[in-house]
């Protein structure tokens, strides 16, 4: 289903960009500005296997995208200026906002060269257990108990499953199940208790990703001492807050910030919402992230910012650069706004 789904959206943004119709559009649909996403930014991996692909660019896509920005003049701003123009108003230019999820070494290794090469700001929202490495990426996890076992089991409610993953197909297929069935499940404490109990039964140490993929607090100290970098805040474990009751969201949104201002200095101003999607953050997350302080808070519902996202700074769409698409053209249609202009029926605001 998910592979039907990208080859779908990859034909609508061929469409999109040889027909010329994302250039048309752009005047109806750019908007004001739009916020970057990435996550990791590394060379490519060989494996076939790759069901996490959609988060990690290259560093010469990335670049590519990069040098695209300062060829078509367009602001690239840090997200301090980004809530300035949007508080008052000022549009006089359209802007990009560049930001990374979660804090991952590559980010340190790959992308800071090449944004600092082009003298431009950038935002990494960092979650305070990967720092501590104590975290749990466990999207990562289930790629490599996937990708590690002919055979998969695990306990689904009161069944026990068996997946058959000794070919590529098995193990994309045992991929989509497994994780829309953690998603699917009612809280936060039953999704990471079945993935620790999946990860126990196959052998892969959960607390190594944290090790290996993401920075400490001195590594993130030593990239925020730049001007160009600002540090916000993506909770403190990561979780999907829209299955955590109330105080518990405010306890993660509150300790990210404590945790960041007592390593680092400073209290975080801006959030990202963990996963982000419309299913881990809504109505009552971006009341809260208000409540809290934060000048703003970025989803991962797609889309490009308009004027009423003024009244909305805690619930700002972003623009993915999605690894399952790194062409510069892909990346036109993107921040033209008409791509996911379409993909929202070209409605502005997405903010319920």
């Amino acid at each position: 289903m998910a592979g039907v789904k990208y080859k779908l959206f990859g034909a609508a943004l061929e469409a999109l960009y040889f027909s010329g119709a994302h250039v048309a559009l752009r005047p109806l649909v750019g908007g004001v500005g739009a916020i970057l996403m990435l996550h990791h930014v590394r060379p490519p991996r060989p494996d076939r296997f790759q069901p996490n692909r959609l988060l990690e660019v290259t560093p010469s896509f990335f670049e590519d995208v990069i040098r695209g920005l300062r060829r078509s003049k367009v602001d690239v701003v840090s997200l301090d200026e980004m809530h300035r123009r949007m508080s008052t108003g000022d549009f006089s230019h359209r802007f990009v906002c560049v930001t990374f999820d979660d804090g991952y070494r590559d980010n340190f290794e790959y992308a800071y060269p090449i944004l600092k090469a082009h003298d431009m700001p950038f935002a990494i929202y960092v979650a305070a257990d990967f720092a501590e490495r104590a975290g749990e990426l466990w999207w990562l996890a289930l790629e490599a108990v996937i990708a590690q076992n002919a055979r998969v089991e695990l306990r689904m409610g009161d069944v026990e499953r068996r997946f058959e993953t000794q070919s590529v197909h098995g193990k994309r297929e045992a991929f989509d199940q497994i994780y829309g069935w953690l998603r699917r499940l009612k809280t936060e404490d039953e999704l990471r208790a079945a993935m620790r109990d999946l990860a126990f039964r196959h052998s892969v140490d959960m607390a190594r990703f944290c090790a290996e993929l993401c920075m400490d607090w001195q590594e993130l100290s030593a990239l925020a001492a730049d001007p160009l970098v600002t540090i916000g805040a993506h909770t403190v474990s990561h979780p999907i807050l829209t299955k955590l009751d109330d105080a518990s969201v405010r306890a993660e949104l509150e300790g990210s910030c404590r945790a960041i201002e007592a390593r680092m200095g400073g209290r975080p101003q801006h959030l990202a919402y963990p996963v982000g999607d419309r299913a881990s953050a809504g109505p009552r997350e971006f009341a809260i992230a208000a409540e809290l302080g934060f000048k703003t808070a970025v989803t991962t519902r797609p889309g490009v910012l308009f004027r009423g996202h003024a009244a909305h700074l805690t619930a700002l769409p972003r623009i993915s650069l999605n690894g399952n698409f790194q062409a510069p053209r892909y990346a036109k249609v993107l921040m033209s706004g008409a791509a996911t202009g379409l993909w929202n029926g070209f409605r502005p605001l997405d903010i319920t």
